[in-house]
């Protein structure tokens, strides 16, 4: 049975995407990677500037320059790395402020831009905390969603990536035994997730429902305190009451156009 997970077609130009598959072929979300380049360069950088930390400057500290290279084009890949990509603007926007939500920051960028790592976490998220998650079990996830796509060394070592970023996101511990853990949600973690949910389409009660908003790992309880939080540090407006939720985002929308 093939079980991909898309995001609607109106999501794409905010720089979600669901094609190409790939960016887990051959890496994982590189959290420390781009915690080097995002800390190399200032929050208002465009593209050709975070292009020059990562391959002239090495930010992300890799031993060649073909290396560096590549780097940057899967950091690309994965995050756009570009301030007109909404997407990227928005976990820039969040970025500095709170370094212990950066790893639930990366991984919900991450998976709205690979679909390999997107169709893994229907397996990460149904896991109780304690049980173990094997590569092989996210490998067969991206075999289910994309049949006859990947050769089978491919995929093993996709598994393997795949299982790489959900420890470093936190939901995953252990290096040979992975297990589930509950990864840790912060406001700003909880203010991505709600704005991507919202750039999906999603509105009100619903942002609290979404894939999005799952993979903060948190309860709706806590993601409404975090919600009231962000709305304090001022990364979104959050209302509750009388049976209604409104939620928007006027700071990191900012000159953008209304999204309807």
């Amino acid at each position: 049975m093939r079980v991909r997970i898309d995001v609607p077609e109106a999501a794409l130009e905010f720089g979600f995407m669901n094609e190409p598959a790939g960016a887990h072929t051959s890496r994982t979300i590189m959290l420390s990677e781009l915690r080097g380049l995002l800390g190399a360069v200032a929050p208002a950088a465009d593209y050709l500037e975070y292009q020059h930390a990562a391959v002239e400057m090495n930010a992300a500290h890799k031993a060649t320059l073909s290396t560096r290279q590549k780097t940057f084009r899967h950091l690309r890949e994965l995050y756009s790395l570009s301030s007109d990509i909404l997407l990227f603007r928005a976990l820039r926007d969040l970025w500095t402020p709170d370094a212990a939500g950066e790893p639930l920051l990366a991984a919900s960028c991450a998976a709205a831009r690979d679909p390999l790592l997107r169709v893994s976490s229907k397996r990460i998220l149904e896991a109780p905390e304690g049980e173990e998650v094997t590569s092989e079990e996210l490998e067969e996830s991206v075999d289910r969603a994309f049949p006859e796509r990947f050769r089978p060394d491919t995929l093993a070592r996709t598994g393997r990536n795949i299982a790489s970023s959900w420890t470093q996101s936190g939901h995953l511990q252990g290096r040979a035994r992975k297990v589930r853990t509950r990864a840790r949600c912060t406001a700003t973690a909880t203010a991505y997730a709600l704005f991507l949910g919202y750039l999906c389409g999603d509105r009100g009660e619903g942002l609290f429902r979404t894939l999005w908003a799952r993979l903060t790992d948190a309860p709706e309880h806590i993601l409404r305190a975090q919600a009231a939080e962000a709305t304090r540090l001022g990364y979104l407006e959050y209302r509750h009451g009388g049976g209604v939720t409104e939620v928007s985002f006027p700071h990191l929308l900012r000159d953008e156009a209304r999204i309807a």
